[in-house]
């Protein structure tokens, strides 16, 4: 069958056959992510991103439980709240977890020590480079380590340093963003990378995509956006109501006023809180001029802008002054649902996706 001349009826039948994701295109799947499945150690490769105020005990575990991989999201924790959120969603769960840490942390290496003592299996280390001690740190003491590759030249560095695995994600994504496109980062480094498994995250919102990706060559996805909505959430309902109300083209970056100033660009959905953050950048860059405050000190207040911001959002349901931080695949959240739902349906439609291509 000529997959580019299905029929509503035609296409209708051969979904339903393969529903429960069931026949040749569950175990194109089940082969085509087995390298990323046994590196988690989840029945599936699907990774959760990281997000602060989020991706806290009750979501991680909700994940994990359905076969997911969750990953807490450190954030701005220090180390006794995060000992607290590790042992708290053990509570929840007995399948595997992983923890984010932010490379700038200044406690990011008692952040490791805490994620080691209580052996949490793997550690992602994201907002920056990490250095070649904070790698060898996790990893001497059992840990996996997951790290960010922007760009194919940095992928091979971070392997170099001792990377177990890597995370491309593409300007597509919420929060924190790199300048490069998902369908670029993943033509750029699949075909070159093959001595860790690699992830793909960024705009990813169905299971037709993570099945694409998995043909190229990734060994698993990562996606956030998509379980902000999620029954086990803790986000606020206006949070939640945001992301079902936004389309895709909501979902905007911010800008950088001063090139003198780097600042990483944030993907999040328009609102009022947007604009205050650029008039704060502006007042930040006037305080850097008049070395009232050093850049590294201005970056670190940028840091805890967004921080402060996401919270009002989150927490408080502030959706008018708080950080709205989504990816452009927020434009397929339609509706609250459990994430075992979330997880079935990606699942469901990357098996059909791949039964459709065999036939």
């Amino acid at each position: 069958m000529n997959k580019f001349t299905i029929n509503d009826d035609d296409q209708s039948a051969v979904l339903s056959a393969d529903q429960k994701g069931n026949g040749a295109g569950r175990a194109s799947l089940d082969r085509l992510w087995r390298r990323g499945c046994d590196f988690l150690g989840s029945q599936y490769a699907i990774m959760a991103g990281a997000m602060t105020w989020v991706s806290e005990r009750n979501l991680v575990a909700a994940i994990s439980n359905a076969g997911g991989f969750g990953v807490i999201a450190c954030g701005g924790m220090m180390p006794d709240q995060l000992l607290a959120e590790i042992r708290a969603t053990k509570e929840l769960t007995k399948a595997p977890f992983g923890v984010n840490l932010i490379t700038m942390h200044p406690e990011l290496m008692s952040l490791i020590d805490v994620c080691l003592q209580e052996k949490v299996g793997h550690i992602v280390l994201a907002g920056g480079l990490p250095s070649g001690e904070a790698i060898a740190r996790a990893k001497n003491g059992g840990a996996r380590v997951i790290c960010f590759a922007p760009a194919a030249v940095l992928a091979k560095k971070l392997i170099r340093s001792g990377a177990d695995a890597l995370v491309i994600e593409g300007a597509e994504a919420g929060g924190h963003i790199g300048p490069v496109s998902t369908a670029v980062l993943a033509q750029e480094i699949l075909p070159l990378i093959d001595e860790v498994p690699v992830f793909v995250a960024g705009g990813i919102g169905r299971g037709e995509a993570m099945a694409s990706f998995l043909q190229m060559g990734a060994s698993g996805v990562q996606l956030g956006t998509r379980f902000v909505c999620a029954s086990e959430s803790v986000a606020h309902e206006n949070f939640k109501k945001a992301f079902i109300r936004a389309p895709a083209r909501d979902a905007v970056t911010t800008v950088q006023l001063d090139p003198r100033f780097p600042v990483i660009p944030v993907r999040a959905l328009r609102n009022e809180g947007g604009e205050r953050f650029n008039q704060f950048q502006r007042e930040t860059i006037k305080r850097v001029d008049a070395k009232e405050v050093d850049l590294a000190e201005a970056q670190l207040e940028i840091e805890h802008f967004w921080v402060g911001a996401l919270r009002r959002a989150v927490v408080d349901g502030d959706v008018e002054n708080g950080s709205l931080m989504a990816g452009q695949s927020v434009g397929m959240v339609k509706k609250e649902q459990p994430a075992a739902e979330i997880i079935e349906e990606l699942v469901d439609q990357a098996s059909a996706f791949l039964e459709r291509n065999s036939a």
